[in-house]
């Protein structure tokens, strides 16, 4: 049952960053949708090393790394795209051909919203992705950084605390505005640790030191902006063919030189999550899809909005359960 372009659509497509990646993931699309496993292949082809062997039987601490993590969680989301398109007849590739009412990623995951959106050719932002895990890579290992999910305490009080903690030459920042409930700081191990502690005084409910390589989308991204940016340069963006909600900014953005300076903003700036998916509700969109690995995203928007239901679809037991294209 072919979908039609211009069929009027209040579904959202959104896109997960790394830490959604799980031992297995993808393996049964690529056993059963020859397009899903060429976006393998051609992974395999483009990075030097097999992907999808990784994520079929790790180890863990392989996966996690973020050299593998990136271009794995990057490949599973448009091999869903893929499978997802050929479900329902759709053509173009990339899941360019199916009608969405907008498009956003969650750090890593802007690369797969663009490649959906039409801004990227897949290839293209393979070969970044691919660049940006060794880079950020290099980075964790250059500087040993760490992040803490913040519960319970409002994001203005949040700043308050980290503000306080950089004013006295702490390395912390606030790497993301994920919910009302939940914001994320990231920065030196001795300043992050320092920084909890005031956040509990401050009255966070829970305060959880998160299992990461790195200090992401902070300062200590610095040599990662560096080596990414002569790629970033180069690499041919068009204008997005549905509204894309940028992370830096939370807002829609349509030209291509701006999306250019997102990704690049984004190593170390704060992802504003919160603020992408009010812009996105405000449009209209009353469901969305999670595209890719796990059910991280699902959670965030829940608890920004739970009258937006969030279905994720990232296996084949998923995808058999859709009567039709999400509209």
């Amino acid at each position: 049952m072919p979908a039609r372009t211009s069929t009027p659509t209040t579904c959202a497509f959104l896109f997960p960053g790394q830490g959604a990646q799980t031992i297995g993931m993808a393996v049964d699309l690529c056993a059963r949708v020859p397009r899903a496993r060429a976006v393998f292949d051609r992974g395999r082809e483009l990075l030097g090393f097999d992907v999808l062997e990784v994520c079929r039987g790790g180890p863990q601490e392989v996966l996690d790394s973020t050299r593998v993590s990136q271009p794995a969680i990057f490949l599973h989301s448009i091999a869903t795209l893929e499978a997802l398109a050929e479900r329902f007849g759709v053509a173009g590739a990339c899941g360019t051909g199916i009608p969405a009412a907008a498009a956003a990623g969650l750090s890593l995951g802007e690369y797969s919203a663009l490649v959906f959106a039409g801004s990227l050719e897949f290839e293209d932002a393979l070969r970044v992705v691919g660049k940006r895990g060794e880079y950020m890579q290099a980075a964790c290992d250059a500087r040993q950084g760490t992040m803490a999910s913040v519960m319970g305490l409002g994001a203005a009080e949040v700043e308050a605390v980290v503000e306080s903690s950089r004013a006295e030459g702490l390395e912390v920042g606030i790497a993301n505005y994920n919910s009302p409930a939940q914001t994320v700081i990231s920065g030196a191990v001795p300043a992050v640790e320092s920084c909890v502690e005031k956040l509990k005084s401050a009255g966070a409910k829970r305060v959880i030191l998160l299992r990461v390589a790195g200090a992401y989308h902070s300062e200590l991204m610095r040599s990662a902006t560096r080596d990414l940016e002569p790629l970033l340069a180069k690499l041919a963006i068009s204008r997005p063919r549905v509204p894309f909600f940028a992370n830096c900014s939370g807002a829609r953005v349509e030209d291509p030189e701006e999306v250019r300076r997102g990704l690049l903003m984004q190593v170390e700036s704060p992802v504003r999550w919160d603020r992408s998916v009010r812009g996105i509700i405000a449009r209209g969109v009353t469901r969305a899809v999670e595209i890719g690995p796990a059910k991280v995203l699902q959670g965030l928007v829940k608890n920004i909005d739970r009258d937006v239901p969030v279905e994720s679809l990232g296996t084949v037991e998923a995808l058999d359960n859709l009567d039709a294209i999400p509209v």
